[in-house]
């Protein structure tokens, strides 16, 4: 199983070479890229020059990109709308699907293989539009990332949308069998179930958002800070015929002192291999 940490866990500071010579020292063997301008601007030369020339010479990879969740520095906070490719307006599903293709571009100076996406937020609803939309949307971006020789991964969220159940009937009506899944176990947990999620969605699985949580809020706890059953989780994960990547992905704000994180880091790693 490959080990990826997710750059989520630095999120309020600029992703810089630094971070990513941590991750290599705690165990990490690739980083999934979060598309967040504040914290890596996928719109400046400079900062895309910074990382490409840096993965150049170095063993860590570039596995993935998280799609941005907001197109200002301010995640939202400021007013800017969230990125939505399945809204219902028509002019916020292009302003979001535009975003996105900004983020993939880095793509042709950072070799990642994947990008996770979201479809919808919490309030989105299954529905016969949704479907539309989401098929429409994973269907462009597939054909634009292809291009760049990356993959898009759909993740599982809270909302109707994105049930396991519901993702596997999108991706066969859609026929797009070059769209692969990012399982969230956190979501999961606090959605249908680790064990249904991964019965339900099986060979798609390509990689997996590692984190922990007490089943009502969606914390990014360390894993064995919540209550997932990690030992379970790491036996029917075992079972899998191809074993999809572990992607740990911490919130950037609970607290730890940065000289536990490496060893933390590593920890959590360990609780899915054993």
């Amino acid at each position: 199983m490959l080990r990826v940490l997710s750059t989520h866990l630095f999120l309020n500071q600029r992703l810089h070479p630094g971070l990513l010579e941590m991750a290599g020292r705690a165990g990490a063997e690739g980083v999934e890229i979060f598309a967040a301008r504040q914290h890596f601007d996928y719109t400046r030369r400079e900062d895309v020059r910074e990382l490409s020339e840096w993965f150049r010479s170095n063993a860590l990879q570039p596995f993935s990109m998280h799609a941005p969740l907001f197109p200002d520095r301010e995640m939202g906070r400021a007013g800017a709308p969230s990125v939505n490719v399945i809204h219902p307006e028509k002019a916020r599903r292009i302003d979001s699907m535009d975003e996105i293709k900004r983020a993939l571009e880095a793509a042709e100076q950072i070799p990642f293989k994947n990008l996770v996406v979201h479809l919808g937020e919490r309030e989105d609803t299954w529905s016969q539009r949704t479907i539309d939309y989401a098929m429409t949307a994973l269907e462009h971006l597939g054909a634009f990332a292809r291009a760049l020789g990356v993959r898009v991964l759909v993740e599982n969220l809270t909302n109707d949308v994105t049930t396991p159940e519901h993702l596997v009937t999108i991706l066969e009506l859609g026929h797009l069998d070059n769209i692969g899944v990012c399982l969230d176990l956190g979501h999961a947990h606090m959605t249908v179930g680790i064990p249904d999620a991964i019965g339900v969605l099986g060979s798609r699985i390509v990689s997996l958002h590692v984190h922990d949580n007490h089943g009502m809020k969606d914390e990014h706890l360390w894993p064995g800070d919540g209550h997932i059953d990690w030992k379970d989780t790491a036996q029917r994960i075992s079972g899998l015929t191809v074993q999809p990547a572990a992607v740990l992905e911490i919130g950037n704000a609970l607290g730890d002192v940065p000289a536990v994180v490496p060893e933390r880091i590593q920890a959590s790693f360990d609780r899915l291999s054993n």
